[in-house]
């Protein structure tokens, strides 16, 4: 990754997980609305991705030799700007910009126009079959280059998502990680209620894959399981299954009765930066990546 983030006097993880949840919440601000719950519970995941894991230079978004993170859940949009403005990729004052007229942070993910979005999010399911496309195309270059997969609980709902898990083992694709974010939420209910997705450690190891599941919103814990899906041995494809919080670092959101979209009043704005200020971070001592 880029040396620049774990030199000396770098912040720390759990610094940036909280920019990245302040940068969302300013973009939320901007328009009124946003899928805020799902970018504050996805936060320590993006913050270890892309200051621990993900290697890419911030000034040249399609360098080659760059590690590519495709977004499959489109609407999770205002999650990944915020993680490409604090990885510099995006410049910060374009987050006044958000889902205005001629943006390019539009509130679903373009990779037309956005630097560092590499797929366009449309209907959920098939970014891990893009993904898996890419981990060949890169096998056939003989790059050493990892592709990660940021996919929703929802998205086990949908066939392609399997046939793609199936065709990732099959593959032996050892050059893939995918990042499962389970808040338990989509746009019809829970998402165990509306398809039981568990025991999904097991499902994920009968298709052929290293799995490892965590508390998303537990940093250590996320760097720990980052590290042993880049270093497996085995000639198989990684998943992450990350349990996290909708709304996480903004105790009255957190606290809210959990829906799809978690409304926020315009008068709440403030008061949830405030919250999300409040809180006192402690530096992470971490592994320097390579």
């Amino acid at each position: 990754m880029n040396s620049a983030f774990t030199a000396k006097g770098a912040p720390s993880l759990a610094k940036r997980a909280h920019n990245i949840r302040r940068h969302a919440l300013r973009m939320g601000q901007v328009q009124g609305q946003g899928y805020i719950g799902q970018a504050l519970g996805a936060a320590d995941l993006l913050a270890v991705a892309y200051f621990h894991a993900l290697r890419y230079q911030p000034a040249n978004p399609e360098w080659e030799g760059r590690d590519r993170f495709y977004l499959s859940i489109g609407h999770y949009a205002i999650a990944l700007y915020a993680a490409l403005i604090e990885a510099g990729i995006v410049p910060e004052d374009e987050l006044e910009t958000y889902g205005s007229d001629d943006s390019r942070l539009p509130m679903s993910g373009m990779a037309a126009y956005t630097p560092g979005m590499e797929i366009t999010g449309g209907s959920l399911g098939h970014g891990l079959g893009i993904a898996v496309g890419a981990c060949l195309g890169l096998k056939r270059k003989g790059s050493d280059r990892f592709v990660y997969n940021l996919l929703s609980d929802g998205e086990l709902n949908e066939g392609s998502t399997w046939e793609a898990a199936m065709s990732a083992s099959h593959w032996k694709l050892d050059n893939l990680i995918a990042l499962i974010d389970v808040n338990n939420q989509q746009a019809d209910g829970y998402s165990s209620e509306v398809l039981a997705f568990e025991p999904i450690v097991d499902r994920w190891q009968a298709f052929g894959w290293f799995t490892q599941r965590v508390d998303g919103n537990d940093i250590g814990a996320l760097v720990k399981a980052f590290d042993a899906a880049r270093q497996h041995p085995g000639p198989q494809p990684r998943v992450i299954i990350c349990d996290t919080r909708m709304g996480k670092g903004v105790p009255f959101l957190e606290n809210r009765e959990k829906t799809h979209f978690i409304r926020v009043d315009e008068g709440e704005w403030d008061l949830a930066l405030d919250m999300l200020d409040a809180v006192s971070y402690t530096h992470l001592t971490l592994p320097t990546k390579a």
